[in-house]
């Protein structure tokens, strides 16, 4: 299991993969990629019981990516983990490559296709009441994007999850305010957010999303209610670790400049030394 120090190192080159990436391939949902590769490294490095090879595993835990725009990130840390080798990266977007830009089962490691907003969730209830029906241990994560919460079925499936007592599902929003429209609460209000889910009956948690500490901490008390679906309510700041990104609406689908891939290199860079204590 990796140190603070460690998850922390992670998200750093983490972070600077995606850019590469997204750079290259003149495509990719840049700030959400940045503001969920924090929740996403604690995820696969710390919480999830999966590998490579114990992905065919019945028992192994589940991850599915709702806000499948920001499969940048996803491609980052599966590639990182094994799945698959991290040189397939550098294919992103081309022709003929399996790694398009919303998640795709034909890649190692991804349990559903996912883009079109509002079904991950869906789809994650699914299978977390099969795994009680079934007799499996296995736990079911999701992380969706707070404006993708606008979609109705996130509601529905948020029923049954309450109804079927699935405390072996974890809900996680990735709550950065944004949305490619502009902020949530401009474009539909979701404020009381908390309230509302709990209302819908989640057992609910408030952390700072961006904290891999916090985050890893939080995971570890799962589940946070016998019987309850969790609810990770995971405040984020979007475009996170590059100063003229962060809180930038224009930055949910923008490919940087040379010069601006060149700034957030230099910063990012400068981040993991502080954190290195040089």
């Amino acid at each position: 299991m990796l140190t603070d120090l460690e998850l922390k190192t992670k998200s750093a080159e983490y972070r600077k993969t995606i850019l590469r990436i997204i750079k290259q391939a003149r495509a990719g949902h840049t700030g959400g990629d940045l503001s969920s590769i924090d929740i996403l490294n604690v995820l696969y490095n710390h919480v999830l019981k999966v590998s490579p090879q114990t992905f065919t595993d019945p028992n192994h835990d589940r991850y599915v990516q709702s806000k499948g725009h920001c499969v940048e990130a996803l491609y980052t840390v599966l590639a990182d983990r094994g799945f698959f080798p991290e040189s397939d990266l550098d294919t992103l977007c081309t022709f003929r490559s399996r790694y398009i830009g919303h998640p795709t089962r034909s890649v190692n490691g991804i349990e559903q296709n996912t883009g079109a907003l509002g079904h991950g969730l869906a789809v994650a209830v699914g299978m977390a009441l099969a795994g009680k029906l079934d007799g499996r241990n296995y736990r079911v994560f999701t992380l969706t994007g707070d404006g993708e919460l606008d979609e109705g079925s996130n509601w529905e499936a948020s029923m049954a999850a309450s109804h079927f007592h699935l405390d072996n599902l974890t809900v996680i929003v990735d709550r950065n305010g944004l949305q490619i429209t502009g902020p949530t609460e401009t474009v539909s209000p979701l404020e009381p957010l908390a309230d509302k889910f709990r209302a819908f009956g989640y057992a609910l948690r408030e952390v700072d999303g961006n904290d891999t500490q916090a985050l890893a901490s939080l995971f570890d008390q799962l589940p946070f209610e016998p019987g309850k679906p969790n609810l990770v309510l995971a405040h984020t700041i979007k475009g996170k670790g590059v100063s003229f990104i962060e809180n930038s609406q224009k930055w949910h689908h923008r490919v940087p400049s040379e010069e601006e891939y060149d700034t957030a290199m230099h910063e990012l860079d400068l981040a993991y030394e502080l954190d290195e204590g040089r």
